[in-house]
């Protein structure tokens, strides 16, 4: 007893500083969830979707042999984005060129092979058509790695687009693709297709891209893919995404999101990194929601034209896909009245004074639903 610890001991705990990991436990613990224990922090659990439209949707879906990321991937927004929401812009992100990739990242759960299946040369007539029948208002279109062929799914990709437009003129159209290996020539006929929205997700931190993505993926390609299409057209609304809680630091992510500006990018998105399986990357840290909310300052700070940043966001973000909708529509009113020789100041508003108007009308709707 003489050579054991003393009260003061007992009591003062260890002098020693937490590590990182430590910290990172103990933070979790305190939320109700430890990365690896499978036990999900309170902010990260939600409803099962479900709704007339979700089923009809999922009905169609089965009967034109078409794959949803939004079940493909589980996603935890997909009952309110197909159903409309609180802003009653219906969406979905439909997943071409097959449901089996030819790359490994290590975040994702989409099967693997070096030899998929053929394209299906009717896909691009299937998906406009099935898109026209549901009249949805925006829809995205996304891929799997396809580097088993030569142009790496450039040309299904554009032809698919031009489906659309020819069956449901009026949809907003959003894709989200490949790298197409850097290659320009690639790039440039998916940004002049007709699509609205061109995005290319950079997923995480240059230190942290050959843990979590295949190495065929780079970050500083992945910049370029943005930057080419925002060249090819500039008028085109470029967007990236980042997934948070693979071990980034925050300068990291402040460093991705300067380098994403540069490059021209308008949109950024920032979620939690969900494992799939337990034969994928183990998730480093939950990310408290205060946090997300802080990297939609810095984003707003940076010049975006829109950040959306929260534990559930995913590329495919519904609330996002609504005011990226918004500006669309307010720039196509703006133009449509420069042609009729209205008002230069109302016709000549540029993307970021439509992007501030709607950012205010929002708050405002916000604050007066909570007065009342």
């Amino acid at each position: 007893m003489k050579a054991g610890p003393g009260f003061g001991e007992f009591v003062g705990g260890s002098s020693e500083p937490l590590t990182a990991a430590e910290a990172m436990e103990r933070a979790a613990a305190a939320t109700g969830a430890v990365p690896g224990s499978g036990r999900l922090p309170r902010w990260l659990k939600t409803d099962i979707p479900t709704g007339d439209k979700v089923n009809g949707i999922r009905k169609t879906l089965r009967g034109l042999k078409l794959h949803t990321v939004c079940e493909e991937a589980r996603c935890p927004n997909m009952g309110e984005c197909w159903g409309g929401g609180k802003h009653g812009t219906a969406t979905a992100t439909i997943m071409i060129m097959g449901d089996t990739c030819t790359r490994g990242c290590r975040f994702c759960s989409v099967k693997t092979s070096r030899n998929p299946a053929a394209l299906d040369a009717n896909e691009p007539t299937n998906v406009a058509s099935a898109l026209a029948a549901w009249g949805l208002d925006y829809i995205v279109l996304t891929s799997v790695d396809r580097d088993d062929l030569a142009d790496f799914g450039a040309a299904h990709f554009a032809a698919t687009v031009r489906e659309i437009r020819a069956r449901a003129p009026q949809m907003m159209v959003e894709c989200l693709t490949p790298d197409f290996q850097g290659r320009p020539e690639l790039i440039a006929p998916v940004a002049l297709s007709g699509l609205d929205v061109y995005a290319h997700n950079i997923e995480t931190v240059e230190s942290l891209q050959r843990v979590v993505r295949d190495y065929r993926a780079n970050y500083t390609q992945s910049l370029f893919v943005l930057e080419h299409a925002k060249r090819t057209k500039p008028t085109l609304l470029t967007k990236s995404s980042i997934m948070l809680g693979v071990g980034e630091s925050d300068a990291e992510v402040m460093q991705t999101m300067r380098d994403l500006r540069t490059a021209g990018v308008d949109i950024v998105t920032l979620g939690q990194y969900m494992r799939p399986t337990k034969r994928h990357m183990k998730v480093h840290e939950y990310v408290a929601p205060d946090r997300f909310s802080h990297w939609e300052q810095v984003g707003n700070d940076l010049g975006f034209l829109y950040t959306a940043s929260g534990p559930l966001v995913r590329s495919s973000y519904k609330a996002g896909e609504f005011f990226i909708t918004e500006i669309l529509r307010k720039r196509s009113a703006a133009a449509a009245a420069a042609a009729a020789g209205a008002d230069a100041q109302t016709s000549g508003q540029d993307l970021r004074a439509i992007a501030a108007t709607i950012a205010i009308e929002e708050r405002n709707k916000a604050a007066a639903g909570k007065s009342t």
